[in-house]
């Protein structure tokens, strides 16, 4: 359950507290990111919060958050790993491996692994580390990141009252999304290659 620390300091700070605890969570604080997002959405509902300004707030926070995490990983992680990668057999020819991945189907893990847990505190970094170029980071992380926070927030909204039990079935809610956008993500690759096999 989330703990009431954080249900206080959203329901005194509003948009402020959304934007910062997020930034945080993507970051790698220890956050109950979703169900923050739910409990917002719940505000929504109950008319202590806006739905637009909500939306933004959240997903500002995850822009922020995921960026920092990007430029830890192409400023700080690739200097580690250039100097202390061997250690962990991590070589040249493998982060440009990574990095040929992140170039192509790669990007869609930028934006699939917000909803699978533990996924959207390290993908940044890695690919960062990988040297992904901003532009194409920016475009998946980004739209991912709008859609992870829109669909808890509008779930807190729905459901209003028994918002809670989104909380219950979180684990088995995040499951249901992160197949479903592994499978459009595949999906789409596939009627790529057919679409170029074609031409």
């Amino acid at each position: 359950m989330i703990p009431d620390s954080v249900l206080g300091y959203i329901q005194q700070y509003g948009y402020a507290a959304i934007f910062a605890m997020l930034m945080l969570g993507i970051i790698g604080v220890p956050m109950p990111d979703e169900t923050m997002l739910t409990f917002a959405g719940y505000l929504v509902y109950k008319g202590h919060l806006g739905l637009v300004p909500t939306y933004v707030a959240a997903w500002l926070g995850t822009v922020s958050g995921i960026t920092t995490s990007y430029i830890l990983g192409r400023f700080v992680g690739v200097g580690v790993l250039n100097k202390y990668g061997y250690l962990v057999r991590i070589t040249p020819e493998r982060m440009q491996y990574v990095h040929n991945w992140f170039e192509h189907a790669g990007k869609w893990s930028l934006a699939i692994g917000y909803f699978i847990p533990g996924v959207r505190h390290v993908i940044a970094i890695v690919a960062g580390s990988a040297k992904l170029e901003y532009p194409p980071f920016a475009i998946f992380a980004y739209a991912g990141g709008l859609v992870w926070s829109m669909t808890f927030i509008t779930l807190g909204y729905v459901l209003g009252n028994t918002w809670h039990k989104v909380v219950a079935q979180q684990r088995h809610i995040l499951f249901v999304l992160g197949v479903l956008a592994m499978a459009t993500g595949v999906a789409y690759l596939i009627w790529r290659r057919v679409k170029r096999a074609r031409a």
